[in-house]
């Protein structure tokens, strides 16, 4: 009867009002004219009919109606009053007809407020619909430097090219990740079709995830931009329910990553402790076959030979209790196929040596969950799979002395390769120790990774000194074009180079999970393992050639000491970027999660970090996956 529906709506709305009181927040419907700014200070903006999300109606325009609804619109008057005859009314045309009527409400800051239409609203709520169209007028805020704010702007930029209203996410850029990942152009609008599908993909999604989802912090569009990245949009897009509650069982450990504030573990240095309960442990397994998959081939990469020298180390390190094998010249488009390979083959242990690979490897990780994979990339969040990488920002910072005190018209070019995390600190490493051994070194920075640039033209141009080039020797390349070289009647004279020690590294992961520290390291963080190895982990050195002076070499030595023991920090004090002030406190010492996250430039530092549209096709793979774009 209708009567009993009011009654049950009644129940929720006590139900509501008083855990509410509770929590010690209001119990009845928010008022938007009690938290709107001054009048004056924001513009209206009229958007005509719209379909309005009902989980999204938060409120009222005005106190009017207010305390006759708790905090989730489900009323608290009491029964054989003109309200509740009037709801009842409204709930039998309902059952019968539907409620179509549009009401009229105000958005503001992407939450809706009813102006009229209040108990319409509450009954399509209390029967779960899922959207009630109504004539909207929008309030649009001044920006501020508020997160949700910024969040804020962003989503009117996608309003304007979709008209989609339901999403919304926690952090900044997601707008424009999810109009990338569905492969639209950054400003190229929605078709019908388009808006459709998606709508269709995210109310599915959002229909399995919420049922298991109610301790999360994240936002439903947290999730599904998440989901999408790791599985691809056509992938999930044509899903039935049945395999699409499959995928996204599969994907809750991300979902629950999402939800940790900070979701990387970032360590250091090997892990001293061991595990007797190590998981891996329980499959018995006897011998490791490991993989490593290679984006080119050793003869024609720098990158690809030193993971190669680390391979061969391995074998030569353990020659009873493993086995190698290598998979070249991988690419994006086969790289699945690359590791199931590898699997089918009996890998136990795969290692994908470029952070292009990371979405592969998390999907893999998923799909073959005895299969432990490791991904050469650093500032990762993924649970499935660890990431690796050598911390080199403290090398850097010795190169830049050495440039800095070899630089005899105090200009110095460093070329980088990517924009990537990590990389930033190490341009910022490298121009604080020249500026600390010469007060008057600039450093120019190139990138090779654009469209368009002449390298040797622009070191030609700016007349530098002294030259940081790429860090290892190409193996069937007769260069001389690396480490910190400067110009000798033509030639490049070499001062000093960093050296990668990817042997040692492989040997002490490889050891972690012999020994079952792997599996204390699992179990002592709920957020994503990252390797990020040093210098006092022995995986990375800096060498001298014989033509830097023999006082420079032990001024390195000393630097390099008082660096490894813990005595000498390249970021604690006062920091200055190019547009001022980047850390203030005379006292305090980045963080390796601010080092890594590093988004500005020194001083000292002549260029610009790049943005995806001056790269080269090449790059932005890449600069996709771990790419970071400069904000002061």
């Amino acid at each position: 009867m209708p009567i009993q529906e009011y009654e049950k709506a009644l129940k929720l709305g006590k139900k509501d009002y008083q855990q509410r009181l509770s929590r010690g927040e209001k119990p009845t419907l928010q008022v938007l004219d009690d938290i709107l700014p001054s009048k004056g200070s924001y513009a209206e903006v009229p958007l005509g009919l719209v379909q309005i999300p009902i989980e999204q109606i938060v409120g009222t325009k005005t106190n009017g109606r207010s305390n006759a609804f708790a905090g989730n619109f489900m009323p608290i008057l009491e029964k054989r009053t003109e309200f509740s005859q009037k709801w009842i009314n409204l709930s039998i045309h309902q059952e019968n007809e539907g409620i179509q009527d549009p009401i009229k409400a105000y958005e503001y800051m992407n939450r809706f407020y009813v102006e009229e239409g209040n108990k319409r609203v509450s009954v399509l709520k209390y029967y779960g619909a899922v959207s009630i169209p109504g004539i909207v007028t929008r309030l649009v805020p001044p920006k501020t430097k508020d997160l949700e704010n910024k969040i804020y702007f962003e989503f009117l930029d996608f309003y304007e090219r979709t008209k989609i209203n339901y999403i919304w996410f926690s952090k900044e850029g997601s707008f424009d990740k999810l109009q990338e990942l569905v492969g639209k152009g950054p400003k190229e609008p929605w078709s019908e079709e388009d808006c459709l599908n998606f709508e269709s993909l995210y109310y599915r999604f959002k229909n399995i995830f919420e049922k298991h989802s109610s301790h999360f912090s994240i936002t439903t569009g947290d999730a599904l931009l998440t989901f999408i990245e790791l599985h691809g949009y056509a992938n999930v897009c044509d899903k039935y329910i049945d395999d699409l509650k499959t995928l996204i069982a599969g994907t809750w450990e991300e979902f629950n990553l999402l939800d940790e504030k900070e979701d990387i573990e970032l360590l250091l240095s090997p892990t001293d402790k061991k595990s007797l309960l190590s998981k891996f442990h329980l499959y018995s397994i006897s011998k490791l076959k490991i993989a490593f998959l290679y984006e080119k081939t050793p003869d024609s990469s720098a990158w690809t030979y030193g993971h190669e020298l680390g391979r061969l180390h391995l074998q030569q390190a353990f020659p009873d209790e493993l086995e190698t094998v290598y998979y070249e010249n991988v690419t994006i488009k086969n790289v699945e196929k690359t590791i199931q390979k590898a699997v089918k083959d009996g890998c136990n242990l795969i290692f994908t040596t470029t952070p292009s690979f990371t979405q592969a490897s998390v999907k893999a990780a998923i799909k073959y969950p005895r299969v432990r994979f490791l991904n050469c990339s650093v500032n990762t969040s993924h649970r499935y799979i660890r990431t690796y990488y050598i911390r080199t920002h403290k090398t850097k910072f010795l190169m830049g002395a050495i440039a800095g005190a070899m630089a005899e018209n105090d200009i110095i070019t460093y070329i980088a390769d990517y924009p990537l995390y990590g990389t930033i600190a190490d341009i910022n490493a490298f121009a604080l120790g020249a500026k600390m051994i010469n007060p008057r070194a600039k450093v120019h920075l190139d990138w090779r990774c654009i469209k368009d640039n002449d390298v040797m033209k622009n070191i030609e141009r700016t007349k530098s000194s002294c030259v940081s080039s790429r860090d290892m020797v190409f193996p069937n390349e007769d260069s001389r074009y690396f480490g910190i070289y400067y110009m000798d009647n033509g030639k490049p004279c070499n001062l000093a180079m960093p050296l990668m020690h990817w042997g040692k590294f492989y040997e002490k992961l490889i050891l972690a999970i012999m020994d079952g520290s792997w599996a204390y390291d699992d179990t002592s963080s709920n957020k994503a393992i990252n390797y990020w190895w040093g210098m006092s982990a022995g995986v990375i050195d800096v060498i001298c050639s014989r033509n830097l002076p023999i006082g420079t070499k032990r001024l390195i030595e000393l630097l390099k000491s008082t660096m490894m023991n813990g005595e000498f920090n390249p970021f604690t004090g006062v920091l200055y970027s190019q547009n001022g002030v980047a850390q203030p406190d005379p006292e305090y010492s980045l963080t390796p999660e601010e080092i890594v996250n590093m988004d500005w430039l020194a001083e000292n530092v002549i260029g610009h970090i790049p943005t995806k549209e001056e790269l080269l096709d090449s790059a932005i793979p890449v600069y996709l996956q771990q790419g970071i774009a400069q904000k002061g």
